[in-house]
């Protein structure tokens, strides 16, 4: 082969090598890191309304608890999902993982009466193979692939790992009455989302010491601070909300939209280029 045709194959070679950094970076599984998503579908959605289950609603065409699923199915750092759902729900998701090929949901279990009880029968169910567990909320259905990698790659980095996202406005800790007792240091503060990841062992230490000293969590990061378990927190986006009332349909509505103009202009600019080396 001459040097300019060595050259030249290199050049080719170029995109291809790039194309799996990018991979990689985006989070390619690795097996000795086999990854379980719990996902809890049980909540009463008292908030929603009566009658509605919220995680059935249907934002643009498609159940919320479906939009959940679909990003967990194409996280690359997810190998299984695990949904925890209400009884009489449960035959409802055998024709969702027929419909919406959702591939990766191995088992559908039963929920407990808290949330937090619901989350611990999810961990109890994970493979076998099972090292990292990512537990997170069916109402949160705007996540993307993409941050539920960063935030399981982190649990990988440092045990725990949490999404979320800086508080933007100014935020007041009260006491009962609802008198200001203090002011915390914004810079410091965070609200936290889901999805929230911990190496296994770590995780079923925190949910049964919890369990067994009657500590009622309000996620799942604290209970992994009941046991003096350090979390790292992982920025993500401010549209990674909980769907809870009616409200809060407006605005996903509003985000998908955005995305899908965006998604649209992006295949135009892809067609152009295809076009002008054509």
């Amino acid at each position: 082969m001459s040097d300019k045709s060595e050259k030249k194959n290199k050049k080719n070679d170029t995109p291809s090598k790039i194309a799996g950094v990018l991979r990689a970076i985006a989070g390619k599984p690795h097996p000795k890191n086999f990854t379980s998503a719990v996902i809890c579908a049980a909540g009463s959605s008292t908030r929603m309304g009566e009658g509605n289950s919220k995680q059935f609603i249907e934002l643009e065409g498609l159940p919320v608890v479906v939009r959940t699923l679909m990003a967990y199915e194409a996280a690359d750092s997810i190998h299984e999902i695990i949904v925890v759902a209400k009884e009489d729900e449960i035959p409802l998701y055998d024709s969702i993982k027929e419909t919406y090929g959702i591939t990766k949901l191995s088992k559908v279990v039963k929920g407990g009466k808290t949330r937090q009880e619901s989350a611990r029968f999810g961990s109890d169910e994970v493979d076998k193979k099972c090292k990292y567990i990512a537990v997170a909320d069916a109402a949160r259905c705007l996540i993307t692939p993409e941050e539920i990698n960063r935030v399981v790659h982190a649990a990988y980095q440092w045990g725990a790992a949490s999404a979320g996202i800086k508080a933007y406005d100014t935020v007041k800790v009260c006491d009962k009455s609802a008198f200001i007792d203090y002011t915390p240091e914004r810079k410091l503060v965070w609200l936290a989302q889901t999805p929230q990841a911990f190496q296994i062992n770590l995780y079923r230490a925190a949910a049964y010491v919890c369990r067994d000293e009657k500590f009622e969590a309000t996620d799942d990061n604290q209970m992994a601070e009941h046991i003096r378990v350090p979390v790292k927190m992982v920025e993500c986006s401010r549209e990674n909300i909980k769907i809870t009332e009616p409200s809060d349909l407006v605005f996903a509505k509003a985000v998908l939209a955005v995305r899908k103009e965006a998604e649209a202009e992006a295949l135009k600019k892809a067609s152009r280029v295809w076009e002008d080396k054509a």
